[in-house]
């Protein structure tokens, strides 16, 4: 049996649960979130508690069993609390402004680069380099953060660019003259 599918998730106050055949929504004070289980597993709400289950010891059946429990706890965690990833730009000359819902960057090229908020994502700009993604949706903030780093990489000889809040970025020793 999976280590992590067999769990229960506690349902906290001010979130409901509902299940309609493969469909599993979750509503909480930050918003709704929706979620397609895969077939073979099944999930049922009972006593302020989600349980998953599977039919059968089938690998696929296997491997989507704790996969489904996660999805439906971080689904519960973020319409409770949110998530939020940080970014840092790194550089000489390399800023973020705020402008309005978007975010600028000054990353070097020739041109401000602007970049949009997702839909449910928020960007918050603290001082001239860092910034805060924020969502309810654990894999939709994650893909904004990683969407943002994407758009300068951190290179290895100084470490300029966007990187997460925390990154270690492994830096080469340059050119050795003679």
């Amino acid at each position: 049996m999976s280590r992590i599918g067999r769990l229960p998730i506690d349902i906290p106050a001010g979130v409901t649960v509902s299940v309609s055949g493969q469909d599993v929504a979750v509503k909480g004070p930050k918003g709704e979130l929706n979620l397609t289980v895969s077939q073979p597993i099944e999930v049922k709400v009972e006593e302020n508690q989600v349980l998953v289950s599977r039919p059968d010891d089938e690998r696929e059946s296997r491997a989507l069993h704790g996969l489904t429990r996660t999805l439906i706890n971080n689904n519960i965690i973020g319409v409770t609390q949110g998530y939020t990833k940080g970014l840092e730009v790194v550089g000489t000359g390399y800023r973020v402004a705020q402008k309005g819902t978007a975010v600028e960057f000054a990353l070097g090229f020739s041109h401000p680069v602007l970049v949009e908020a997702p839909e449910g994502i928020t960007l918050t700009v603290e001082g001239n380099n860092k910034l805060t993604v924020a969502g309810i949706s654990k894999q939709a903030v994650g893909e904004a953060a990683a969407n943002i780093r994407k758009i300068r990489k951190p290179e290895p000889y100084k470490g300029k660019g966007v990187r997460y809040a925390g990154e270690v970025v492994r830096r080469k020793a340059g050119k050795s003259g003679k």
